[in-house]
């Protein structure tokens, strides 16, 4: 059998379980003709265990509009967020912190996210989820 030929890679992060055909799915899906109601009805699908999630997706289009799609973890900040019960970060991260996040946070988060860091071992993780914090606003430690 033939490989496909890819005609377009789309990159976009929707909340778990919410996907429509409304914007962003829709302008993003819509000028490579696919039929965005295939999409929202399966992301919907696979993602309703992670209800109020963020989770980004990379949909691979390919030229007889057919799709492919891969979930990828959510968002460092995200799961930061999530950790800590914090609604959103610091609006001045340099001079505000708005949390502490302890070390074993820190650690499950970069576990959850090892997939799809550009790490080579769990402590680089870490290192990556803990710059990310500090950026937020939040104190780690």
């Amino acid at each position: 059998m033939a490989k496909k030929k890819v005609a377009a890679i789309v990159k976009i992060q929707i909340e778990a379980g919410k996907a429509s055909p409304a914007p962003p799915v829709g302008t993003a899906l819509g000028p490579h003709g696919i039929a965005i109601m295939d999409f929202v009805k399966l992301y919907n699908a696979r993602t309703e265990s992670q209800a109020g999630t963020v989770v980004p997706t990379e949909i691979t289009i390919y030229e007889d509009r057919t799709f492919d799609f891969i979930l990828k973890t959510p968002p460092a900040p995200v799961l930061i967020r999530k950790a800590l019960g914090l609604d959103k970060a610091a609006s001045t991260p340099g001079s505000q912190t708005v949390g502490t996040i302890s070390e074993a946070q820190i650690e499950e988060i970069a576990k959850i996210k090892m997939p799809d860091l550009n790490a080579n071992d769990l402590e680089a993780a870490k290192q990556q989820i803990r710059g990310t914090a500090r950026s937020m606003g939040i104190a780690v430690g």
